[in-house]
């Protein structure tokens, strides 16, 4: 099955519908530009981290005043996967020897998002090298725009491989954090630096942190703002990477995380839609009422299946909240994941790949304490780059924060 990657530039309001194996059909808004593309030829040769020191953010609320947000309210990632050898088959199949992450279902392609996944889970098994590689290639070759978050995706068969110069933000995200708990790990200053960065950019440029439904992350730069689009500003929840927000106050203590934290949920709860309560994909925040975004077909699909991955793993929310996503979850059919049609509730296509499955283990185990089934403990081989690292999050997830869900 294959993950089809909607573009981050939405300025533009034609959409394409973009075949993948199966029959799915997931939109896509054309493509735009922001700003003069750069020219590679080759995958580049990774750089060594920046030494800079950091400077000083401005003074955060002393602990304890009133909407302080924790400096880092979750537990630290570093070493949670352990020497497991689903990470060494993950390392050899997905990350070259440069450190490029590669998405096998879409065109072989790498993006920030990726990059970051790579960045946490070598984290989580405590190899470095590995993440010096990753960093390295991410840095030479996605930080490339004039500011300091990356350009969201890189094409090998393309000239220039990067084409599209906005951003992902859920990308600049997992790589801020990755970066986060990296310099708590390791004690290198530089990925501090490069985190912080990374951070107060993305808070600057893409959280809404005064909209009346509280702070919005919008998805990119360009694109998605009350400004580009008329239902804008357009969100996508599974952009709200909580267990991220609860450790960024350790490199960018001067933005209120917690805020954002209880925006999502809150968002969340808003946007129950149709008869399966689910949210979809794109999300118009411009009116008081949430409602689906338009130009996009009302889908609960490859980027949502996220949001309860996040949940779970930050430890929060409510029953109420997990509740949806259990029900769809939890039928007869639990080998596949279904994409729903939130208009109707009706699944469209089928995720078939057995790492999707580790995600309604998570919630089981979150929720009632099951065990994840033996089958899940590891990671099969022979699938592609999304179901598996799906796959790996949610064990690290259980591991983090759920461990008696994996006692024998």
């Amino acid at each position: 099955m294959r993950r089809e990657l909607v573009s981050r530039f939405a300025a533009c309001a034609v959409l394409v519908l973009a075949a993948a194996p199966a029959g799915a059909q997931v939109p896509q808004p054309a493509q735009g530009s922001e700003g003069t593309p750069m020219a590679q030829t080759q995958e580049a040769t990774p750089v060594p981290p920046a030494t800079a020191v950091p400077s000083l953010p401005r003074a955060a609320p002393p602990p304890g005043a009133p909407g302080e947000a924790p400096r880092a309210a979750g537990p630290a990632l570093a070493g949670s996967l352990g020497d497991d050898p689903a990470w060494r088959a993950y390392r050899a199949r997905f990350v070259t020897e440069k450190g490029r992450v590669v998405d096998t279902a879409n065109g072989m392609i790498s993006h920030s998002e990726g990059q970051g996944y790579g960045l946490l889970l070598a984290v989580a098994a405590g190899d470095r090298a590995a993440f010096e590689r990753i960093w390295g290639w991410t840095r030479a070759n996605l930080m490339v725009r004039s500011d300091e978050l990356m350009a969201w995706r890189w094409a090998p068969d393309q000239r220039p491989a990067v084409a599209d110069m906005n951003n992902a933000t859920d990308g600049d995200i997992l790589v801020a954090w990755a970066l986060t708990e990296a310099a708590e790990a390791w004690g290198e200053p530089s990925y501090r630096t490069a985190a912080r960065r990374i951070a107060v950019e993305f808070g600057r440029k893409t959280i809404l942190f005064r909209d009346s439904h509280g702070p919005l992350v919008l998805p990119a730069v360009a694109g998605f703002a009350a400004r580009d689009r008329a239902d804008g500003p357009l969100v996508n929840l599974s952009y709200w990477v909580f267990p991220a927000f609860q450790r960024l106050g350790i490199v960018a203590p001067e933005y209120d995380w917690a805020s954002v934290i209880r925006s999502g949920v809150e968002i969340l709860r808003r946007s129950r839609f149709g008869p399966s309560s689910l949210p979809t994909e794109w999300i118009s925040a411009k009116d008081e009422a949430l409602r689906p975004a338009d130009g996009f077909p009302p889908l609960f699909s490859y980027n949502a299946i996220r949001i309860p991955l996040y949940l779970a793993w930050a430890g929060i929310g409510r029953p109420e909240d997990y509740a949806p996503f259990r029900t769809l979850w939890g039928g007869i059919d639990r080998e596949r994941l279904p994409i729903v049609d939130t208009g109707d509730g009706r699944p469209v296509e089928w995720l078939t790949e057995p790492g999707y499955t580790a995600l309604p283990a998570l919630l089981a185990c979150a929720q009632d304490g099951t065990p994840f089934p033996e089958g899940l403990r590891s990671v099969q081989d022979g699938q592609n780059y999304y179901p598996t690292t799906l796959h790996l999050l949610a064990l690290v997830a259980a591991r983090m924060r759920y461990s008696s869900c994996l006692r024998s």
